[in-house]
């Protein structure tokens, strides 16, 4: 909640480099500028839009050439509209415009169960908006690339974490990578497979596949949706190897519980991370994972 919140008193966008800009909303916006026009990746949400896009101008340098969408929740796309421009590309992954459409088709539903576990910490008024549609003009599959202003932008298909159509940007000669909420909305901790609002499951046997991609990159600076961004290529490679063993080692246990015969919440309340991989359980709980895997 403390994370979803950060940008209530926010006066002015935070530098993360000097070409890397941060606006908090329910999810962060980054701005990154180029000599050649400006990229920004992730958009906010709708109802912070105008907020977003008014913490990042005074650091443009040119017209935004790109809106690079991580992920299609609303907290991360949902300001599109507002701060795009005539010429704006939008790139999304090639799943982006179904998992949009799940949620849109189930909005009711699923906001409902939002509302029980958010409204309390989300003020929104009584008309609130609502999600935009918005299509990509470049759709990823698996990879793709552009160089802007001497800047590369490698984006690599990475589903698996928070959705199914999750996308990383990589900036290879920054080593700077940005990965929205390919871990969850909190870094470091027990990712949440099977949501209880109804989100379409996520396999456990993606999660370590997207997070050894983002290993490979070998980053000096990971960018996530929430909080402050992860510094240091060793801190960061430790990270991601605790996460990953962890994560493997909670699909190995409860396979190896089924095979012994033991039922689901037998398992969920025996199997536990040993201290060493132990992650934080703030939005997703071993649990929750052990029978998401079953």
């Amino acid at each position: 909640a403390s994370l979803v919140l950060s940008g209530e008193q926010q006066k002015e966008a935070e530098p993360v480099t000097d070409y890397i800009f941060m606006a908090k909303s329910i999810s962060n916006a980054y701005l990154v500028t180029t000599d050649a026009g400006d990229v920004m990746v992730n958009s906010g949400f709708m109802d912070h839009a105008q907020r977003t896009q008014g913490l990042l101008a005074p650091h443009r340098r040119g017209s935004l050439r790109y809106i690079i969408l991580t992920q299609a929740h609303a907290d991360h796309y949902g300001g599109v509209p507002v701060v795009r421009e005539a010429h704006t590309q939008v790139v999304g992954e090639r799943r982006f415009v179904d998992t949009w459409r799940y949620f849109h088709i189930l909005g009711p539903y699923l906001g409902r169960r939002s509302r029980k576990l958010w409204a309390s910490t989300i003020q929104r008024g009584t008309h609130p908006p609502v999600p935009p549609e918005v299509v990509p003009d470049i759709v990823v599959d698996r990879h793709y690339a552009f160089d802007l202003g001497k800047r590369r932008f490698e984006i690599l298909s990475t589903p698996g974490g928070e959705s199914l159509d999750s996308l990383t940007v990589w900036m290879p000669k920054e080593r700077v990578a940005f990965t929205g909420n390919l871990f969850g909305p909190v870094f470091l901790a027990v990712p949440n497979l099977c949501t209880i609002r109804g989100d379409k499951p996520r396999l456990v046997t993606r999660y370590p596949s997207a997070l050894e991609t983002v290993r490979q990159l070998d980053a000096e600076l990971l960018v996530t949706g929430h909080g402050e961004p992860i510094r240091g290529a060793a801190r960061i490679r430790a990270d991601l190897d605790k996460m990953h063993a962890a994560v493997s080692y909670l699909n190995d246990a409860t396979i190896a519980g089924m095979n012994a015969g033991k039922d689901v919440h037998t398992l969920m309340r025996e199997i536990q991370l040993p201290a060493e991989l132990k992650l934080g359980e703030f939005h997703g709980k071993v649990s929750w994972d052990v029978r998401a895997i079953w």
